[in-house]
């Protein structure tokens, strides 16, 4: 067990995580201009990109690349870095680090090594479209972008239709038809869907309807930037009952895999799900 005291003296460097504006410069917090200044270095996904925001609060703190093409080799060097007792923020291009964006491998490296790992609070997509949606605001899954292969987005699409809660999606223009055309296929026509695009911006717009209708004027329309689509939970089916004809280990891989829980959540939460001793479930697994 380990626990962090994030202001605490430490000989050892700061990672701090710094969200940024997701379309309008003005969503950013005094804080994170503050912190954006006070480190030692910027850990950017996208150095062009960070660099016009650091223009415009007049930032001039070092920076250096980090993005999932050179996500291992960067991570061990920051590391060195707060090791060697420097403050570090990293940023995404456009909201929270780690959220469909770099991240994460950075955060884990540096709680491995006692490292303070510092969360600013700011600018999200998803749940700036979710509480504007109309649909219900919670519980909600929030699952990012779906695969691009069609065989694996339908198995995926199908693995989540009959969850009760809101769900949200992360894509790009190019790909939306695509994806609300399999949506209706494994969902139905009539499942409410809202649609957000250019967030917090001049052009910023919802599209709220059934499936069908949101597929027929996104195929009619010249889609630009990009999207958060929610969709209206299953309210025909019964939660718990999503497991019923599944095995023990079906129903520990689909947590392991659709709710990207560790072996050790999935098994803790199938046993409480089937009311079945968590000893059972987990001698089982692995026996798999």
């Amino acid at each position: 067990m380990k626990t962090q005291q994030s202001y605490a003296k430490n000989q050892l460097g700061t990672l701090y995580l710094v969200p940024t504006p997701i379309g309008n410069l003005d969503d950013m917090t005094f804080r994170a201009v503050q912190t954006l200044k006070d480190v030692d270095l910027i850990a950017c996904e996208d150095t062009r990109m960070t660099q016009k925001l650091l223009n415009h609060f007049e930032i001039d703190t070092t920076k250096v690349s980090y993005h999932e093409h050179n996500v291992h080799a960067q991570t061990n060097e920051l590391i060195r870095e707060l090791l060697d007792g420097k403050n570090i923020a990293q940023v995404s291009d456009a909201g929270m680090p780690s959220i469909s964006d770099p991240g994460v491998e950075l955060v884990a490296a540096a709680v491995a090594q006692n490292i303070p790992v510092v969360p600013l609070p700011g600018a999200n997509a998803a749940l700036t479209a979710l509480i504007a949606s109309g649909l219900a605001p919670q519980p909600f899954t929030f699952y990012g972008f779906l695969s691009r292969k069609k065989s694996e987005l339908n198995e995926e699409l199908n693995h989540l239709k009959d969850k009760t809660e809101t769900l949200m999606f992360y894509e790009s223009p190019h790909r939306l038809v695509r994806f609300l055309k399999e949506l209706v296929n494994v969902f139905g026509e009539e499942r409410k869907i809202v649609l957000a695009r250019e967030l917090t911006k001049r052009y910023e717009e919802f599209v709220r309807g059934t499936a069908k209708e949101v597929l027929d004027w996104a195929d009619k329309t010249e889609l630009r930037g990009e999207f958060v689509v929610l969709v209206a939970g299953n309210e025909e089916v019964e939660e718990e009952n999503y497991w019923e004809n599944w095995t023990v280990l079906e129903h520990i891989e689909y947590k392991m895999t659709y709710e990207k829980l560790s072996s050790k959540e999935a098994i803790k939460l199938v046993a409480k799900e089937r009311g079945v001793p968590k000893r059972e479930v987990y001698a089982e697994y692995h026996q798999k």
